[in-house]
C-alpha cells in the first residue's frame, strides 16, 4: 500500500505520514523543504520497515503537478494537504501572495485530485483525503482569498463525491475540516490566534481513523462542529459581522 502526501513537511501532513508509516504504508513525501523531508524521511524508515521517498517540489506550479502525477503511479491514497494563508484587508495583501496561495489551495488539489481520481476509478479502488478547512463552510472578511479557496475545496469534493456514488464506484473520497491547529500556519498566514488551537497529530490521527471507516466530512472537535453547524443555519450576514471580529483580533499589530 503506497500514499502520497502534500505538504508533508510540516503540521497535519508531517503527522499524517507517522500515522501512515506506523501502519505500514509506503510513501511519496512532496513539500518544498527539501531538508525538512529529508529528516522526515530518515526518522519514518528508521522506525518502520517501509519505503520512503521524498520530492522537494513546488506544487503551485502545474507543470510540477503534472511531472509528479507521471513520476508517482499506483498509489492507494492521495492526501492533497499542502496549502497556506494570509490575514489583512483584500485591498492591502500581496496579490503574488495570494495567486500563489490560489495556485497551491485550489490549483493543486485539483490536478492531482482530477489525475488521481482517473487512476482510481480505472482500478476501482482508492482514497483521496483533502485537507480543506471549517473556513470553507463561511465567508472569511480580512481572510477573504484563503476562506474562498477552502470553499472551492469543500465544494468540488462534494461534487465528486455525488458523482462517484452515482456511479457506484469503490473510490472514497473524504474531507478534512480543522478549526485552528498549531501548526506553522500562523507564522506564513501573520496571525496570532485567540481561539483554542488543536493538537497537529490529535487532529491527523482523527482524520485517518474516520477515513478509514468512509466518512466523508471528517471534523475534529466538537466546537468546530458547532461552528459547520451554526455557519449552515445562521444568515450569511451575521457569520461575516463575526468572522470579521475574529481575524480583526488575529491580525498583528
Amino acid at each position: 500500500m503506497k500514499a502520497l502526501i502534500t505538504g508533508a513537511s510540516s503540521g497535519i501532513g508531517r503527522d499524517i505520514a507517522r500515522i501512515l508509516a506506523n501502519k505500514g504504508y509506503n510513501l511519496v513525501l512532496v513539500a518544498r523543504s527539501e531538508e525538512q523531508l529529508r529528516k522526515l524521511a530518515i526518522e519514518l524508515k528508521q522506525k518502520n520497515a517501509i519505503e520512503v521517498e521524498s520530492i522537494a517540489m513546488d506544487v503551485s506550479i502545474v507543470e510540477n503537478c503534472e511531472e509528479l502525477h507521471q513520476k508517482v503511479q499506483n498509489i492507494d491514497i492521495l492526501i492533497n494537504n499542502a496549502g497556506f494563508g494570509d490575514c489583512g484587508d483584500f485591498t492591502n495583501t500581496s496579490l503574488q501572495k495570494e495567486i500563489d496561495m490560489i495556485n497551491t489551495n485550489i490549483i493543486a488539489y485539483h490536478i492531482l485530485m482530477k489525475l488521481y481520481l482517473i487512476d482510481m476509478k480505472a482500478k476501482g479502488k482508492g482514497i483521496i483525503l483533502n485537507v480543506a478547512s471549517i473556513a470553507g463552510f463561511m465567508p472569511g472578511p480580512l481572510m477573504s482569498t484563503y476562506y474562498a479557496t477552502k470553499a472551492y475545496i469543500v465544494r468540488i469534493s462534494e461534487s465528486i463525491r455525488e458523482e462517484l456514488k452515482k456511479e457506484k464506484s469503490k473510490v472514497q473520497i473524504s474531507l478534512l475540516c480543522p478549526g485552528p491547529v498549531s501548526t506553522n500556519f500562523n507564522k506564513v498566514a501573520n496571525v496570532k490566534f485567540h481561539l483554542r488551537e488543536a493538537n497537529s497529530m490529535s487532529v491527523a490521527q482523527y482524520a485517518i481513523k474516520k477515513m478509514k471507516k468512509g466518512k466523508f466530512y471528517i471534523v475534529p472537535g466538537i466546537d468546530v462542529k458547532l461552528a459547520k453547524i451554526g455557519a449552515k443555519l445562521m444568515p450569511t450576514f451575521f457569520i461575516s459581522k463575526i468572522t470579521y471580529r475574529i481575524q480583526k483580533r488575529k491580525i498583528e499589530q
